[in-house]
């Protein structure tokens, strides 16, 4: 997937991202104000998740149950000091669940993140469109 869109269009945005990944482990990656968050919570919206999604920043991970009693892991590592701290937090038990995990600032844990990821890089463009594009984190 590589394509431009507009907020109006996240909804459908969203539905894609889930039809068309193979692995629940999603990077999200882009400048700050980007609209990973926003990305994110229309997603959670889409998996049927009833409760408002927001940015687990102080926290590192929120976690939501959807409609069907899946679970839904939001992580925000953009104030992680290193790795070692996601590593203590149990990051692997959370990544290798089979439960969706939604990452933002995945850089800040790039050695621990599965092989089988997919990096959701999202830039802005001018008239406030995005593009957005999905690749395997394989190396």
């Amino acid at each position: 997937m590589n394509k431009n869109y507009s907020l109006n269009e996240l909804p459908q945005i969203a539905e894609e991202i889930i039809k068309n990944v193979q692995h629940k482990v999603l990077l999200f990656n882009g400048e700050m104000g980007v609209g990973k968050t926003t990305l994110i919570k229309e997603i959670c919206k889409k998996l049927g998740i009833e409760d408002v999604a927001h940015s687990p920043t102080f926290s590192l991970v929120n976690e939501y149950q959807t409609k069907n009693n899946d679970i839904v892991y939001h992580f925000d590592f953009y104030r992680i000091e290193d790795e070692e701290e996601a590593y203590d937090m149990g990051i692997e038990e959370y990544f290798y669940s089979n439960n969706w995990c939604l990452i933002e600032w995945s850089e800040n844990v790039k050695n621990l993140l599965p092989l089988d990821a997919v990096a959701i890089n999202i830039i802005l463009l001018e008239n406030d469109q995005r593009n957005i594009q999905l690749k395997t984190n394989k190396l």
